[in-house]
């Protein structure tokens, strides 16, 4: 029975590879990279425009459009993929964390100002500027599941490694300080768990690669400079 396990092992093997081969070859053709590009952004681009038409555009909304449109534009001329994970698991989390946010809005409720205006509303505009800042760094090597493009190492990417899960983090919390309640703050602390998460998929999966190695040993921090 041995040898005969053996093989059926092998065979498996094989199979597998050769599939996960195929989908390699799949994901990083141009053309399948933007229809997954063009579905992606699709829920997005629909939320902009209705913030854009809600007719309340203070300085917050206005720097969100803005940067939902930059994630937009970027994502359908972003760069053909070098390596797509297959990971199921990652594709996930991956895709979890990216639309919780519209699963949240179903999920949040009335809550009470626990902090000055000038707090939440400097915590808001920072973490858009940080968003967009991040987003003019990162250009066309833009992506929802983790995959190598081009990896970058300027702009907002010379202080932390993912800047873009900085500005999550500090419009959840300034969301959270200007309508607090225990279900809002389990609501937009699990939503920040799913970043966390997907923020180590991504580096074991880059870290494969010795140039992103190199890059994650110069630059020590994650999402905040001297704290995380």
């Amino acid at each position: 029975m041995a040898p005969e396990c053996h093989c059926v092992d092998r065979k498996i093997l094989y199979y597998s590879s050769t599939v996960t081969s195929l989908l390699q070859t799949l994901l990083r053709n141009p053309w399948a990279d933007k229809i997954i590009a063009i579905l992606a952004v699709y829920p997005f681009a629909l939320m902009t425009y209705r913030s854009y038409n809600s007719g309340m555009m203070d300085i917050p909304r206005t720097l969100f459009v803005f940067q939902m449109m930059l994630f937009v534009c970027t994502m359908l001329i972003r760069r053909s993929a070098e390596r797509v994970t297959t990971n199921l698991w990652y594709w996930a989390v991956a895709v979890v964390a990216s639309y919780y946010n519209f699963l949240a809005a179903t999920m949040l409720r009335g809550g009470v100002i626990v902090a000055p205006a000038w707090l939440i509303n400097s915590l808001a505009i920072l973490a858009i500027w940080i968003a967009i800042f991040a987003r003019l760094s990162l250009g066309r090597n833009i992506g929802l599941l983790p995959a190598q493009r081009k990896i970058v190492t300027r702009g907002a990417y010379r202080y932390v490694r993912h800047p873009i899960y900085t500005a999550i983090f500090l419009t959840s919390s300034s969301f959270v300080l200007s309508c607090f309640s225990l279900i809002n703050l389990l609501v937009m602390s699990v939503g920040c768990g799913f970043w966390v998460v997907k923020t180590f998929m991504e580096e074991s999966f880059l870290s494969q690669d010795p140039e992103y190695a190199s890059y994650r040993a110069r630059v020590r921090w994650r999402w905040f400079p001297g704290i995380a």
